[in-house]
């Protein structure tokens, strides 16, 4: 393993490193490291720890994996 390749995947995969919940305009949830600048089209919602508590945040709020778009859809479709 090269220097860069290392470094590139101990950047995410390191225990004790702390990580934030981001999530995007259709609702769904992503781990992002909590040192690295959220990505374009994602917002943090204020919740940070490690991979366990933020994994475990993440299990508890979104229970719903279909995209909002879907859900909006159906839900003009029942009508």
């Amino acid at each position: 393993m090269t220097e860069n390749t290392k470094a590139r995947v101990n950047a995410y995969t390191i225990d004790g490193d702390l990580f934030k919940v981001i999530i995007n305009e259709e609702e769904q949830y992503s781990i992002w490291p909590e040192q690295k600048e959220t990505p374009a089209g994602w917002r943090e919602v204020g919740f940070t720890g490690s991979k366990v508590e933020v994994s475990a945040y993440i299990d508890q709020h979104w229970t719903d994996m279909r995209p909002l778009s879907l859900r909006k859809a159906m839900a003009a479709n029942a009508h």
